[in-house]
């Protein structure tokens, strides 16, 4: 690599850590976007003007193609399916990592250049690789739908996930003993995708945001290990970058979801059962309200707390959640918005709504700043939100939630939440909060709902 390469990958590597500095905060979050962009775009070209070898055509057309593919899925992908985007992503990033690294090992054993480093770092970004494609693939099914949400297993499926893991291990081995081998490069990528799909099908849904922040890690430390394949350091850091921040972000929401990593990274999901009758929870129980009735509620209200969930991001109502917001604020009402870690299907997935919408960073609340408060916020308005709200976490040891922390809301003097039905969160278990005795059901589409209650509340 010739001196002026490296001080390019210098840079480049400077600018990804500045870039991931500016992402940890919502108001340098667009500059970092543009600074790590830069830093890829100055590595690609570098790497290109660095190869003596090089058929510009096809680069060209991949460029143009993945360009017009990705302008297409940004315009028509809706916001609400961003996270299987995102499982997407991760995937075809380790399917990237194990067709760039399984060519240099194939033509490093047809030439007899391979070493024991390059035959460790193949095996590895196999094995990671492989296991984040399939994965991925599976997450997205079910996020879309294409597959159940619920936790899928087989008798003796831990004890044979085990036993691929051990495998993958002794095939990686093989290649580090005889690096000329290919037979075990395409075995371990067939046994790793295996693994990749028994390690996420037993995930419930609501262990989901999980799981694809550690794919992510997945597809960081596999592009990492493409990096000592093809000798290549900025490969090395970026992969690095990705696999630390996916995998503290991974911890992060194992804390928010109360599931250990271990468990996680084994795919020992908590399965969407069902813990008590809906019947039973709701029976007799529900009181609904009307727009006009609600509008009168809030006059006499001085704190507002809104808590945004799928719902929202479903009926794509953040932009009259902000008029809403408006209007109460003109009338002398404090308005804050309450964030849980796991709200929507994805880590910061509400955070990315609100903002779309213009409301001020300064008013979204962390679940831990916000739940001291909720004693003394006179109306809690709950758009779409189900798990995270759910006082069982808190009650019940034996629910499927149980110790995963919640946001407070059934401690407000009122609760409002807008749902179109009683239908369960993501864990399949009814919600008691619902039928609480301060709690008042407004059952209706999130958008619609909010437009009424503002026009109500205008015309009071």
């Amino acid at each position: 690599m010739s001196q002026l390469a490296q001080i390019g990958y210098l840079i480049a590597a400077s600018l990804f850590v500045l870039g991931l500095k500016g992402l940890a905060h919502p108001r340098s979050a667009v500059r970092g976007n543009l600074l790590s962009s830069l830093g890829m775009l100055i590595a690609v070209v570098v790497t290109l003007l660095d190869r003596s070898i090089v058929d510009f055509t096809v680069i060209i057309a991949g460029v143009v193609i993945g360009s017009l593919i990705g302008a297409i899925v940004a315009i028509k992908v809706p916001m609400t399916a961003m996270p299987q985007m995102v499982a997407l992503f991760n995937g075809f990033g380790g399917a990237a990592s194990v067709l760039v690294a399984g060519g240099s090992y194939i033509e490093g054993a047809s030439t007899g250049t391979n070493n024991l480093e390059l035959a460790i770092a193949a095996g590895a970004t196999a094995l990671i690789g492989a296991v984040t494609f399939t994965g991925s693939l599976i997450a997205f099914a079910k996020l879309q739908e294409l597959m159940s949400g619920k936790s899928i297993t087989f008798p003796g499926m831990r004890a044979f996930t085990a036993l691929l893991v051990l495998a993958g291990i002794v095939l990686v081995v093989m290649m580090a003993i005889d690096p000329s081998a290919e037979l075990e490069l395409w075995a371990l990528a067939a046994l790793a995708s295996l693994l990749g799909v028994l390690l996420v099908v037993p995930v419930g849904g609501a262990d989901m945001p999980v799981v694809i922040a550690l794919l992510n890690s997945y597809s960081g430390l596999a592009a990492a290990a493409t990096g000592f394949v093809l000798d290549n350091s900025l490969l090395i850091i970026a992969g690095s970058l990705v696999g630390a921040s996916g995998l503290i972000l991974t911890r992060i929401m194992c804390k928010a979801m109360n599931r250990s990593l271990a468990n996680v990274m084994l795919g020992k999901g908590t399965a969407a059962t069902s813990a008590a009758d809906a019947d039973e929870v709701y029976a007799g129980k529900i009181k609904s309200t009307s727009a006009d009735e609600l509008a009168m509620l809030l006059d006499g209200a001085q704190r507002v707390v809104i808590v945004p969930g799928y719902g929202l991001a479903v009926a794509q109502a953040q932009h009259a959640v902000r008029e809403l917001t408006k209007v109460l604020e003109e009338r002398g009402i404090e308005v804050e918005f309450a964030i849980h870690p796991v709200a929507g299907r994805m880590p910061g997935h509400m955070n990315v709504l609100l903002a779309e919408a213009e409301i001020p960073y300064e008013q979204l609340k962390e679940m831990d700043e916000i739940n001291p408060t909720f004693e003394q916020t006179d109306v809690a308005i709950v758009l779409g939100a189900n798990d995270v709200v759910n006082p069982l976490a808190r009650e019940d040891p034996n629910s499927p939630i149980a110790g995963m922390p919640i946001l407070n809301v059934d401690k407000a003097r009122t609760v409002v939440v807008v749902k179109r039905s009683l239908s369960p969160g993501f864990a399949g278990i009814p919600n008691p909060l619902f039928a609480a005795d301060n709690c008042l059901m407004y059952f209706a589409d999130g958008k619609a709902a909010v437009v009424e209650l503002t026009k109500a509340i205008q015309e009071s």
